[in-house]
């Protein structure tokens, strides 16, 4: 049976736990709080582990504690609710955690499944006494819980940031500066990873926060211990070079206590700033910017000049003249416009010294598909397609006949699971850009009006607007009635996406390959100065990353017959 157990948190704690029942000599997860912060813990003796957190000052600021205790608990058990509650209570922002990120580790354990269940009970209990405010599946869907530095790492993601951290203190006790490149495909977990990696070495501030569990030795604490005697004062960032996704972390930071919306940095940033960092994490690397294609170029060679680079000087170059350590995550398949960085560029970093380089390989983000369902969006969008077609019994993955159906369909997926958005390539012009559209209606005939006559994509006599706000726009309050594009949603989870292929991208049934009509594609600077075969690339890139946003699945629909039958061939139809 669950228990939770609520008491003051003083200098008798320890005397009264030992009166309780899970008070002393059993496993149990605990809260201590106040009205603002609070921290979360594992112990096998509360009572003895609460004198130790009398002992920290930061904790002494906390004045309840709250034992949830059950007669089936055991270690494996109580370190998973530990992680379950960090992970959760982050997110739901009742409070800012006092706790750190390092150990957070997922594993498997006997009947895990039913402790999961009981993890659910407990949060409704935690909810009934005012110790948390929102419902899982809010949670799960918020950006400060995907974006949270509190996740549990996958094994690799783990050996990773050990490896990093290990090299990272050596390196910086020496005094020497080093590179790190992580690449791993979508859905590998990119983005929380240098989130992670930043909390952690953020702590190195404060080492008050850096706490080893009485019966655990974490080696990546050690190593941040290590740093913070190296380093007086760690000056460190995280470059996001989409401003859509750079936006969103900016918020989350702000609720994440340690973090700042000021760790969050674009490349101009980097660039114009006349500090230089000790590090500098970098996410989605590939969409760094060379000059080629700009909207704007002042700037751009303002900088180039300010570092002596003249015109051939890149983002990837200004993160490189102004961090003595960095850490970039890349991945060459989701480079979609002929201004980001090229991959020689990125192949260089091989000839610096102390370059290390590390490959994410777990599926997070499509894990009822898996590595399987990536690989098969990989093979079906190239000229290599797969040998046989592959139905995933997990995965919902299908094809539709009728678009308005499949956009019903999605928003009908969107009150059962909550974010789930439609998508589209950038085969239509942006007629709406700018103006308002008071009535936001998502659908109508061709006869019809919609939004006082304002419309971006028509299809079949249907007729839909793009995304109204060009940041944020997947929380956005409108954004289930409109289109996104890949600059609205690459670097996002969503639960499911419907996709729509637009007429830019076709299929060469005599020569089975896919081809491009350049006039049918409406991103001026994505496809200046660019030859066929090179943006027949980006948009493959883009076609595949969108296909790998949906976490529970993928609705497509077609404009081109040809290229429609050509998938059709992999992809199972939609029984209405």
């Amino acid at each position: 049976m669950i228990e939770i157990n609520t008491l003051k948190f003083n200098k008798d704690i320890s005397s009264v736990l030992k009166t309780k029942k899970y008070g002393t000599n059993w496993p149990v997860v605990y809260i201590i709080n106040n009205n603002e912060e609070a921290y979360i813990g594992e112990t096998t003796d509360a009572s003895i582990r609460s004198n130790q957190h009398l002992a920290n000052k930061i904790r002494r600021s906390l004045d309840e504690i709250n034992i949830i205790g059950d007669d089936t608990f055991n270690k494996s058990s109580i370190l998973d609710l530990e992680s379950f509650l960090i992970k959760y209570m982050s997110a739901d922002k009742k409070f800012k955690l006092q706790n750190g990120n390092g150990g957070l580790q997922n594993h498997n354990y006997y009947q895990k499944e039913m402790y999961e269940n009981k993890f659910r009970k407990i949060w409704l209990k935690l909810k009934t006494k005012g110790l948390v405010e929102h419902d899982l599946k809010e949670i799960a869907n918020s950006d400060l819980f995907k974006y949270s530095p509190y996740k549990a790492l996958t094994t690799d993601q783990y050996m990773i940031v050990n490896n990093i951290l290990s090299d990272l203190a050596e390196l910086v006790n020496k005094k020497e500066s080093a590179t790190f490149v992580v690449e791993g495909g979508a859905g590998t977990g990119k983005t929380i990873l240098g989130i992670y990696i930043l909390k952690m070495l953020s702590q190195a501030k404060d080492a008050s926060q850096i706490e080893i569990k009485e019966d655990q030795v974490e080696q990546n604490l050690y190593e941040i211990l290590k740093i913070n005697e190296a380093v007086d004062d760690l000056k460190i960032g995280l470059v996001i070079p989409m401003e859509n996704l750079r936006t969103t972390l900016k918020k989350v930071f702000r609720s994440i206590k340690g973090l700042n919306s000021n760790m969050v940095l674009s490349p101009n940033d980097v660039g114009k700033s006349d500090e230089i960092y000790d590090l500098l994490i970098v996410d989605e690397s590939h969409r760094l910017r060379r000059r080629k294609n700009l909207t704007q170029y002042g700037t751009f060679d303002e900088n180039n000049r300010k570092m002596n680079l003249g015109n051939e000087g890149t983002e990837l170059d200004w993160i490189l003249l102004k961090s003595k350590y960095q850490i970039f995550f890349y991945d060459e398949e989701q480079s979609i416009k002929p201004t980001d960085v090229r991959k020689e560029d990125f192949d260089k970093l091989m000839l610096r010294k102390n370059y290390h380089s590390y490959q994410l390989t777990a599926q997070l983000r499509c894990l009822s598909g898996g590595n399987e369902y990536i690989d098969y969006v990989k093979k079906i969008f190239s000229n290599n397609p797969p040998k046989n077609k592959i139905e995933f019994k997990k995965y919902d993955l299908k094809i539709f006949d009728n678009v308005n159906e499949m956009i019903e369909k999605i928003k009908e997926r969107d009150r059962e699971y909550g974010l789930c958005r439609n998508v589209a390539g950038y085969a239509w012009p942006w007629n709406s850009k700018g103006k308002r559209n008071p009535m936001h209606s998502s659908s109508a005939k061709s006869k019809k009006s919609i939004d006082n006559g304002i419309y971006d994509l028509e299809i079949d006599g249907y007729k839909y607007i793009w995304n109204s706000q060009p940041y944020d726009w997947i929380n956005s309050s409108n954004s289930i009635n409109e289109i996104g594009s890949i600059h609205t949603t690459q670097g996002f989870d969503l639960n499911y996406t419907g996709l729509i292929i637009g007429n830019e991208l076709k299929y060469d049934n005599k020569n089975h390959q896919f081809i491009v009509d350049k006039k049918n594609y409406f991103d001026v600077k994505g496809k200046a100065d660019t030859t066929d075969e090179e943006l027949l690339k980006y948009l493959l890139n883009i076609y595949c990353t969108m296909m790998t946003r949906g976490m529970l699945g993928t609705y497509i629909y077609v404009c081109d017959k040809t290229l429609k039958e050509y998938l059709e061939k992999y992809i199972s139809r939609c029984n209405r």
